[in-house]
């Protein structure tokens, strides 16, 4: 026991993460990426802007409060064989956890259809040409004929258990700024219901966005590096926006980033809400997968033979009050069931750096509330290295369950029914260890580590939607569809480039699709490009950006202040003094905003007989002989009459003129 004692669980942690060789993203190079294996690829999920949702008539894009519904229906999932006759993993997981999934419903976004009461209607048409035209823009091939599949998912998303999906396209490619990443497939389907709450068996979800279209683009695993990963992202994310024919905001889009490393397997982290945190989230998944690669090294040597090794349990009770510590005391007053474990031989794994700041014990407490529901906290064991030490305890606990000097404990807690499900789950954790890296999706946090959502689907859940007919892909369609495409996004960044439009503005003009606008207002009114993208990109950005843009203000707008201007032959500086109350109005009215800008009209012949006068009533006031001073405080007088009719250069240069003249004659 003194050996055990002297065991430090918070060195072990620091010595572990030194052995992976782990640095924090801002620290990591490509030579680390090199050395753990680094490979990642992406499914971007992008909701189409549609009327209707995909397999009902029910409209799309309409969104109510949590306590906005008028009906609740509550449903147990099972799972159904496959057409191979057998189960789907995640099924089996999902089914393990008797959940209550309760569906609150609204009746102007959910019907019959979407608690499974009506067969599917035809798929929308609207939607249908939006994803083979997105398909087309991305240059992958179309299918012949889209065929309607079934995806099985029990954790509660879809109340019919399955969700309906379409492959439209394969094989395609992205140019990124170095390299290309290849696309396997951009399939159209419906989306699942908001997620309100999810404490232990019950879990709660609304039905407005269930059902509306959106595409599934998928990706190869061909990015190598945190930032490219990013940059496929914001690449898909332009393209689709470029069609206009996308929803925006939160939530419209989410991705899936898969990542393995070198010996490990593909963990998918689920619907990330920010390209941002793709490069954080990828990261630490890469190293968390090389760190569960070095705990299987340790355990070999621990359990050469898995089929002798066996985890030993007792349960705590009240009779047992020596080993009563806070959390044990407070399980027990609450009626539930503390049950205490010894891992054989296992000192040093629990402790083991996983994520920044997290244990592989917390790889155990994850799945123990996602298998047996039991919220957390819901263990503690004989390696805390967090504030909470229990080291007082765990001597106590290893002499009552007559462990060795190299054993680590556990003792977790629960209601009685959920005891059997979280000593299996312990068990099957700690020899999936063993294995290395299990197949799993994992849920995203800002901080960039994940936690164990589900087991990582499988073929085994597709399978065909007998209630709906192929739909042909006619030559015809294709040649109608791939009409006006938008340009390729890599053209846009070189035509961006040449414009000479400044680089922090490419990733917002991109991204609200505003390039077509500058390049139609440079093409069509004749301004320049650069001179409207740094507007747009600067200007029109920071009043976006401060909330100053009216609810359904529509970007062409934009394109409509230029037209007037352009009638009225007046330059784009007076777009940047009107800018600030056209966003305020959908509608607004432009020679009003004009007049109420101050704005003069004048001549290059009334203004340079005006500045022999401004000159006088500068000397007036402060004249110092400073001739940078009088030529900076005239442009001042006389910019608003300037601004619509000359260009601000060619004036100060007529001031400089007549001051150096007037300086020689003085």
């Amino acid at each position: 026991m003194n050996e055990m004692t002297r065991f430090d669980p918070r060195k072990n942690f620091e010595k572990t993460r030194e052995e992976i060789g782990y640095v924090t993203r801002k620290e990591a190079t490509l030579n680390d990426y090199k050395r753990i294996g680094f490979k990642s690829g992406l499914e971007v999920h992008q909701q189409l802007k549609t009327k209707s949702k995909l397999f009902c008539r029910c409209p799309a894009g309409i969104y109510h409060g949590h306590d906005e519904y008028d009906a609740e229906v509550i449903r147990h999932m099972r799972p159904t064989l496959s057409e191979m006759g057998v189960y789907d993993g995640t099924a089996l997981m999902e089914f393990r956890t008797k959940k209550e999934i309760t569906y609150r419903l609204n009746n102007r976004t959910a019907c019959t259809y979407e608690v499974d009461d009506t067969p599917p209607f035809h798929i929308d048409p609207e939607a249908l040409d939006i994803a083979i035209s997105i398909a087309l823009a991305a240059k992958m091939n179309i299918v012949g004929e889209v065929h309607i599949t079934r995806k099985q998912y029990l954790d509660g998303s879809i109340p019919t258990g399955f969700q309906r999906s379409a492959i439209v396209s394969v094989e395609g490619e992205l140019q990124l700024k170095n390299k290309k990443v290849r696309l396997i497939q951009m399939s159209l389907e419906e989306d699942s219901c908001r997620e309100i709450s999810d404490v232990g068996h019950k879990r709660i979800y609304k039905t407005d966005r269930l059902g509306m279209p959106l595409i599934e683009t998928v990706t190869y695993p061909d990015c190598l590096t945190p930032d490219e990963l990013a940059e496929a992202a914001e690449y898909i994310r332009f393209l689709t926006r470029s069609t206009g024919k996308v929803r925006t905001g939160i939530g419209a889009a989410r991705e899936d980033v898969n990542v393995s490393c070198e010996g490990g397997k593909r963990a998918e982290i689920k619907g990330v809400a920010h390209i941002k945190w793709i490069p954080e989230l990828s990261h630490n998944e890469a190293f968390r997968q090389y760190a569960l690669l070095n705990i299987r090294e340790k355990l070999k040597k621990i359990i050469p033979d898995p089929s002798e090794w066996t985890i030993h349990h007792r349960e705590i009770t009240e009779r047992e009050g020596h080993l009563h510590l806070a959390p044990v005391r407070a399980a027990l007053d609450r009626g539930e069931k503390v049950m205490a474990l010894n891992l054989p031989g296992c000192r040093g794994i629990l402790s083991h750096f996983t994520q920044s700041g997290r244990l592989f014990a917390d790889e155990i407490s994850d799945r123990l509330k996602v298998i047996a529901c039991i919220e957390k906290p819901n263990m503690i064991h004989s390696e805390e290295t967090g504030a909470l030490n229990f080291n007082n305890l765990f001597p106590e606990v290893a002499i009552w369950l007559s462990a060795a000097s190299d054993d680590a404990q556990i003792i977790l807690w629960g209601p009685d029914e959920d005891i059997p499900t979280a000593l299996e789950t312990v068990d099957e954790r700690m020899r999936m260890a063993l294995d290395g890296v299990p197949d799993e999706t994992r849920k995203a946090f800002a901080d960039g580590t994940t936690m164990f959502e589900r087991v990582l689907p499988g073929r085994d859940r597709m399978y065909p939607d007998t209630d709906s007919q192929p739909i042909p892909v006619t030559t015809e369609m294709l040649e109608m569809l791939g009409r006006d495409l938008p340009k390729d996004i890599a053209l846009r960044f070189r035509q961006m480039k040449e414009w000479g439009i400044p680089e922090d503005t490419w990733h917002y003009l991109l991204s609200k699709n505003l390039t077509p606008i500058i390049e139609r207002i440079g093409d069509e009114l004749g301004y320049s490009h650069r001179e409207i993208g740094i507007l747009i990109g600067h200007r029109f950005r920071s009043l976006e950006g401060k909330g100053k843009v009216a609810k359904g203000f529509s970007y062409e707008t934009i394109y409509n202040l230029f037209a007037f201007l352009n009638s009225m032959k007046l330059l784009p500086p007076v777009a940047r003094l009107m800018l600030p109350a056209v966003v305020e109005s959908c509608e607004p009215d432009f020679m009003s905003i004009l007049n109420a800008t101050g704005y003069m009209e004048t001549t290059l012949g009334e203004i340079k007989r005006e500045i022999p006068e401004l000159e006088k009533e500068f000397a007036a006031i402060c004249y110092n002989g400073n001739r940078k001073a009088a030529t900076d405080w005239i442009m001042g007088q006389l910019h608003m009459k300037a601004i619509g009719k000359i260009r601000l250069a060619k004036i100060k240069t007529e001031v400089s003129d007549i001051l150096e003249i007037s300086g020689e004659t003085r």
